[in-house]
Formats: structure tokens, sequence, C-alpha cells
């Protein structure tokens, strides 16, 4: 107890200096606080054991008389209620608050609630003469990984703190990705009245980027003085993440105007956001704009950038740049191996993970699941199962729902039905929609109706509310003339007010962007198109092509 009390005997005084002031809070100690994300382990929590004990802790040197500290030692022993480390900021305030801790203690009337109330009391009254105190009281519990007992010191003091107590907040949430807090920390501005300055103006504008607030994030924006490359960076990143990757690239434009030179963050946003649109020129054009500004080689923009020319079918400059990159890692070599993929480029896909493994660079759950849908385009059901065992075997990569889908997937395009019943019965993932969704569509293609309705029956526990397979298993019904069941699912699918968002394509030719729906015959040239793709199918039918169930 002596070592734990007293910080002069204390083996934990040698790490008071490094965090200047240290903090008051009262919290109950439990194994998740012992085990919480933090930057360094909680000293004062080694060999704890769970109780509900709140631990209050203050300041940095002792100053206190050793009398003081020996009498609030001897009650907060005899209580068995708290355990305190009182610093010099709080000198002079406490020997009243000791005297009558004492006295009420030998009383038998200390309640924990009092004890609390009273010292939280003495130490509002000195943050309130002197922020200067719970600036550094704040700042040693973000620097400990103590957030939220920081937030809520925050609101009981009711105080403004300096804007480098605000911002070391901020960032820790955004760090943390706990942008709720974040907005605690914003509200609590407005309450006490504190106007930020730019740079905390900045702050808000990334915590509310990040966190998909983008209404709130755009107000921001529109309201700094002077727009740095990080607000500018955070607003076109919130865009892409979000989704809207035309208001993204839009807003990248502006930052062109306004002339300001972009990094590699910024980079990599634009091309994420074509990769996503498919629009090559803008990309292209984005790409010349960054060799332009002479961005180093950098592995974050070089992925992306492979990534959004392999988007556009541009598979041979995608592999152009891949060869050219002097920074790869596991994720560029991702990228190049699902840009393969998608193309049903399975050759390619097995070459460059090979080449992968021979350059010794370790793969991931991600590059697995590339590799395995790569197979079941293929047919390759031995080389799946080969990759499915080496991702356990090899790499101790817990195969995910999507990999034990992707397994399904490949059993069941190479008409290995039963099988892959079995196999899902088998996974530990049977209760995922998704390794049942695979199994749903197998079925449909090879018309096993037994089969199909356990997997949709199946499915719809899981996923009540995707129109997509409704759609899925009353076309499979249709192609067995089962138009009672298609009738049924219509009907539920209007009750339930589901309604499927129709499928289109999207084009980029001559710099402008096509879109077509299923039978869409609103394109200005939707006669001539619509001749092209029947003697397209005319010619692929010569060829002995059945829609439906041919693969190749």
């Amino acid at each position: 107890m002596k070592s734990i009390l007293n910080p002069k005997f204390s083996s934990l005084s040698s790490n008071f200096p490094k965090l200047s002031s240290f903090s008051l809070f009262s919290r109950p100690f439990t194994s998740s606080f012992r085990n919480n994300q933090s930057r360094f382990s909680n000293p004062l929590c080694l060999n704890q054991t769970t109780t509900a004990t709140p631990l209050f802790i203050v300041s940095s040197t002792n100053s206190i008389s050793k009398s003081q500290n020996r009498t609030l030692q001897a009650t907060a022993s005899t209580s068995g209620d708290i355990h305190v480390i009182m610093g010099p900021m709080f000198a002079g305030k406490t020997s009243s608050l000791i005297s009558r801790m004492k006295s009420e203690s030998a009383n038998g009337s200390c309640k924990l609630a009092k004890i609390t109330g009273k010292i939280f009391s003495a130490f509002r009254s000195s943050f309130a003469e002197n922020t200067q105190n719970l600036d550094k009281v704040l700042q040693g519990l973000c620097v400990s990984g103590r957030l939220a007992e920081a937030i809520r010191l925050l609101y009981r003091t009711r105080l403004p703190v300096h804007s480098r107590t605000y911002s070391l907040m901020l960032q820790e949430c955004i760090f943390w990705k706990n942008y709720r807090r974040g907005r605690r920390i914003h509200a609590h501005m407005i309450i006490v009245g504190y106007v930020p300055n730019e740079y905390l103006k900045t702050k808000l504008l990334i915590l509310y980027a990040k966190s998909g607030c983008l209404e709130t994030a755009q107000f921001l924006f529109n309201n700094l003085v002077e727009k740095d490359l990080f607000a500018w960076n955070a607003i076109i990143a919130g865009y892409v993440q979000k989704g809207l990757e035309e208001d993204g690239l839009e807003t990248f434009y502006g930052m062109r105007q306004a002339g300001l030179r972009p990094d590699q963050y910024t980079f990599a946003s634009v091309f994420r956001a074509c990769a996503t649109l498919a629009l090559l020129e803008p990309g292209r054009q984005a790409h010349g704009v960054m060799l332009k500004c002479r961005i180093g080689d950098n592995v974050v923009v070089n992925s992306a950038l492979v990534d959004m020319y392999f988007k556009c079918s541009c598979n041979r400059d995608g592999r152009l740049l891949f060869d050219k990159c002097l920074s790869r890692n596991t994720i560029t070599w991702t990228t190049l191996i699902s840009g393969y993929g998608k193309h049903g480029q399975v050759a390619e896909v097995l070459d460059s993970y090979h080449r992968m493994i021979n350059e010794s660079f370790r793969p991931n759950n991600v590059t697995f699941l590339a590799v395995l849908v790569a197979c079941s385009h293929g047919g390759l059901i031995d080389e799946g199962h080969k990759y499915f065992q080496s991702m356990i075997r090899d790499y101790g990569i817990v195969p995910q729902a999507k990999h034990y889908a992707a397994m399904v997937d490949l059993l069941g395009r190479s008409g290995k039905l039963k099988e892959a019943y079995q196999f899902v019965l088998k996974s530990p993932c049977k209760q995922h929609s998704v390794i049942w969704g695979a199994l749903l569509g197998a079925c449909k293609i090879h018309g096993d109706l037994d089969l199909l309705k356990i997997a949709s029956k199946k499915y719809f526990e899981f996923e009540r509310s995707n129109a997509g397979k409704y759609v899925v298993l009353a076309n499979a019904y249709a192609l067995s003339d089962l138009w009672d069941d298609v009738e049924d699912i219509r009907a539920t699918m209007k009750e339930s007010g589901m309604i499927k968002e129709p499928g289109y394509s999207r084009i980029e030719v001559q710099k402008e962007v096509c879109f077509f729906f299923k039978a869409d015959k609103f394109h200005q040239q939707a006669d001539e198109i619509y001749q092209v793709v029947r003697e397209i199918t005319s010619i692929l039918k010569d060829a002995g092509y059945i829609p439906g169930l041919s693969r190749n």
C-alpha cells in the first residue's frame, strides 16, 4: 500500500516527469481497462484484481507536507475507499479536506460518494483559478490512453481549455476512430462558448469527414478562412469513402484551381474515385499531374494507381506500372492479383501469386480470396483446395465466410452440388448468409430445385431483406415453369416493400460516360447498339456458346 500511495517511495514516480502532470480521474479497475488499447500499459494496474475501487491521481512532484501525505495515506488505507496520490498544484487546498476525511472516517461516516464529491470540489476550484492545471491533467490522460476519463473530466469542470489540449483530444479520437467522443468534445466547445481557431476547425473537419458526416464537414470547410492541404485532403477523402466519388473529383478540381499542390494522400483518393467510376481519362490526367508534382515512389499511391488502371480495363498499363514500382508490399501484390482476377485471367493470377511468394511477400486473407475466386472462374477444383489448405497450414490465416463461399462457388460451378452442400454443412461459417447465397446461385445455374429450396430457406433465415436473391430464386423457378412459386415470391417481395435496384453498366466513350440499364432504350444510339449486340450474339452462338450454360 505504501509503495502505491506515496509517490516519494513509489517505483512509479520515475514515470511522472514523462507525463509532466498526471491526471485526476475516477473509474473502476476492470479487466477491460487493463487490456484497453492504450499507447502503453498503465503501471498502476499491474497485479491489480478487479474491484470497484476508484483511483485518483493528481499531478507530478510531491510538495505537500510529509505529515499531510501520511495522514491522507492512513485515511485512504483505513477507509478502503480510495487510493490517492497528491501533487503540488493542490497543496494548501487539501489540509482541511484531509482533516475532515480523517474525522469522518474515524466516525464511520466517510462514504465513497462524499469523499469523491469533496475531492472533486477542491480540485475544480483549483482548475477554475488556473486552467493550466486542467490542461496538464487532460493532456496526461490523453497521452496515457485514457481518453474517456479526459472527456468526463472536461464535462465535469465545464471550463474551456487551451487549443493544444482540444487538438490532442481530437487527434486521439481520430487515431482510434472514436468519432462519437470527438463530437462530444466539439459539443463542449459550443457549450462553454469556445471559438476554435483555424487549426482546430481543420481538426474538426477531419473528424467529421472520416466519420461520414459530410454536411458538417463541408460546412466547416466552407467557413475556413485559409484552406490548407490537410483540409482539402480530408474533404476529398471523405467524399470518396462515402461513395460520392463525383463530388470528390469536383473538389479535387477546385483544389487545383485554388493553386494548391497535391500530395500522395490527395492522389490516393483521386485514383480510388477514378477506379470506382471506371474513368480512365480523368485517371490518366491525374497520373500526369502526379508526375509533374514529382511525388516520390509511394506504396499507397502505387497500389491505388494500379487498381485504377485494372478497373478501367487497361491491364497492360497496370502491369507496366506495377513492374516500375520500386516500393511494393502485400497490398500492391494483392491489387495486381485481384485486378487479373476481375478480368478472368486465371493464369496471370496464379503466376502473380507465385511470383509474390518467391519474392518473400506474405499473402493475406484478401490475396487468398482473389486466388480462390480465380480458381472458381477457371474451374480449377484441385488447385482451389490446395490454396485453401495452404492458407490455413502455411500462413495461419483463419478462413472467413467469403473464403468458404468462394470454395462453395468453385464446387458449384463445376456441378459438384452435393459436395458443395456437404462442404457448407461442415463449415464453421454455416450460420452466415454469404455461404448459402453461393450455394443458391450454383443451384440456380444447374437447376437442382431440391437443393435450391434448402439453400434459399437457410439463406433467408439470415438475410431476409435481400431483394436480389429473391429475384434469383424467382428466376430459377421460372426456368422450371414453377409459376405458382414465382408468384409467391413476388407477393412476398411486394408485402415486404422490397424493390430490387436495377443493375446498370457504365462505359466511357470519347470522354463521355454512358449508363445502360437492363433493356434500356433511352440512349440516343440505342438502335445501333442493340444491332451490334445481336450481331455479336449470333457470332457467339455459331461458335457453340449457349447462354446460361457456357463458361468459357
